[in-house]
């Protein structure tokens, strides 16, 4: 093999081009088929103070778990990329008990960003999970926003 650029690798029958490194831009993205960003209007003012937030944040949100999933099954499906500083569970509002849904806060937002682009769509209890960056956790983010008590999905019947 002769290396003629960091993202070509060239050989007498084939050319292997790497696709760049990932960066954070790519990132907050990394799930959507299409660009749009969900707007948490209960705790930003305007999309963009929940953006810079973004910027800068080591927190994640976790989708579609099992309500059997506890803690302890989160923190050693993380762990496997590095510490993880916090979890919160999502519960419904109502009956205190878990809904689907949680927030993962790293130490470190590179860290963050690897959970992303590493375990989403990874199985946790049985379930392929959603792994997104989040602005951040403020209390009060983890219960259910659905009429319910659960989540919003739930009550659309999804």
């Amino acid at each position: 093999l002769i290396l003629l650029h960091p993202s070509t690798i060239m050989s007498a029958k084939t050319t292997l081009i790497l696709p760049p490194p990932t960066c954070a831009p790519a990132l907050l993205n990394a799930n959507a088929t299409e660009k749009r960003l969900y707007w948490d209007r209960s705790h930003y003012s305007k999309p963009e103070a929940q953006i810079c937030a973004l910027a800068h944040a080591s927190t994640l949100y976790v989708g579609n778990l099992a309500f059997s999933t506890r803690t302890i099954h989160l923190r050693r499906h993380f762990e496997q990329v590095g510490p993880v500083a916090e979890i919160h569970l999502g519960l419904d509002r109502f009956k205190k008990t878990p809904c689907g849904f949680a927030f993962v806060e790293y130490h470190h937002r590179i860290d963050a960003l690897s959970a992303v682009a590493n375990l989403t769509g990874t199985k946790l209890d049985g379930r392929l999970i959603r792994v997104e960056l989040d602005a951040g956790f403020k209390v009060g983010r983890q219960y259910g926003r659905g009429t319910s008590g659960g989540q919003v999905r739930d009550d659309r019947g999804g």
